[in-house]
């Protein structure tokens, strides 16, 4: 592929992630528009769609604390990965 064609993909790429954040910006202002008019219930019906709006509870390990206070075990249980990032500038 040369550089004009790959510059042309790299163009309609851009447009295409910019349609998205537009999108995915539309989509978080309904959302919160839909919350707004829950208000602190659960779940309500609207027609045909139930929307629910839950807490939901997580445990995360602070992995800054862990390495301070036990790095030994820390570093025992730390397993490295490697992947690749795609990037356009």
């Amino acid at each position: 592929m040369s550089s004009q064609e790959i510059e042309s993909k790299v163009r309609e790429l851009r447009e295409l992630q910019a349609l998205i954040e537009e999108a995915q910006a539309e989509a978080e202002t309904l959302k919160d528009t839909i919350k707004a008019a829950m208000g602190d219930k659960d779940s309500i019906q609207a027609g045909e769609y139930h929307i629910t709006w839950k807490a939901v509870t997580s445990s995360r390990i602070d992995t800054a604390a862990l390495k301070k206070a036990l790095p030994d075990v820390a570093q025992a249980f730390t397993r490295e990965t490697t992947t690749r990032r795609f990037c356009v500038a």
